[in-house]
């Protein structure tokens, strides 16, 4: 009998026509996104199918976008009676999980990370902050190296803890370059600038932190009915109150991905599926553990894969 993990993709993972297959084939996945366009006051899914990408790439755009999407076509896995152990998503992706397990509404979840998408955007002026990904580098050392860099009054942090050998960093533009050099020079295998618009992830977040805490704080989140594994923690919860602390200190957070796809397993996971645009988190896993079986679902093709796959 697998053991199933449902996994879900964050920002960065967009791309013009996403989600649009099913959108033309499964009524369920249809009527997502159609409530998506009624509860925002705009076609988004016109600008998910059509674009222009610059405007999908607009993080007030981008976010609700790949919640809809990842959404939508969870909505016909369920249909086939996939029942998961356990849901995760990463960063972004946390709200689409939760919202799969029936933890939070579709409504209240793209209300939120549309408003998470503004405040994120707004916390740190364009240009001031940015990220980059270390490969190669042990992360006790790339802290080491960031904790430094701070300390000399450059902002710069460990962001997204994404396989042992690929870690982002995150922060003022100043910090993030000195950390990258200084990665370089300590022998990192590579390293490579993100074209992001602020430095997420990282303390520089704070003002996006305190408006979403007072959001979600009248925001209802109830119990889910899988376990989420969340970003903060690297573990499954299951308390509403604790869940909307996790989903606050995210915002300000490094994603321990590495560690909840290790936890996953230690608990008998032996199927990762992505659900959404993109394969990123697909690859992120074979790095963690090339032995698991990950299927990513993100159009009819791949879906039909991962149903023969059930037989």
């Amino acid at each position: 009998m697998q053991k199933i993990a449902i996994i879900f993709p964050g920002q960065g993972s967009q791309y013009v026509g996403m989600g649009s297959e099913f959108y033309k084939e499964y009524p369920s996945a249809r009527e997502t996104f159609q409530q998506a366009d009624e509860w925002l006051g705009y076609s988004l899914s016109g600008l998910m199918f059509n674009g222009p990408e610059e405007d999908l790439r607009l993080t007030v755009h981008t976010q609700p976008a790949i919640l809809t999407a990842s959404l939508a076509i969870w909505n016909v896995v369920k249909e086939m009676g996939v029942r998961p152990d356990f849901v995760a998503g990463h960063s972004l992706g946390e709200y689409s999980a939760l919202t799969a397990a029936e933890g939070i509404s579709f409504k209240d979840a793209l209300q939120a990370v549309k408003k998470r998408g503004q405040w994120m955007e707004e916390a740190v002026p364009n240009g001031e902050g940015t990220m980059a990904a270390i490969m190669g580098m042990e992360k006790n050392e790339l802290d080491q190296v960031c904790r430094e860099i701070t300390e000399k009054g450059h902002i710069v942090e460990l962001a997204n803890l994404n396989t042992p050998n690929q870690i982002v960093i995150s922060g003022s533009k100043t910090g993030v370059e000195m950390a990258s050099q200084e990665a370089k020079a300590k022998g990192a295998r590579r390293v490579i600038p993100l074209a992001v618009s602020g430095p997420f992830h990282s303390r520089l977040m704070k003002p996006a932190k305190e408006k979403l805490q007072s959001y979600l704080n009248e925001t209802k989140i109830v119990e889910p009915i899988v376990p989420v594994v969340m970003n903060v923690t690297g573990k499954p919860e299951t308390n509403p109150v604790t869940i909307k602390h996790h989903l606050v200190e995210q915002v300000v957070s490094p994603v321990l991905w590495t560690d909840s796809i290790e936890w996953m397993i230690d608990q008998g996971i032996d199927t990762f599926v992505e659900v959404g645009p993109g394969k990123v988190l697909t690859g992120l896993v074979k790095k963690i553990n090339n032995q698991i079986q990950t299927y990513s679902i993100e159009d009819i093709t791949s879906f039909e894969n991962f149903k023969k796959s059930l037989k």
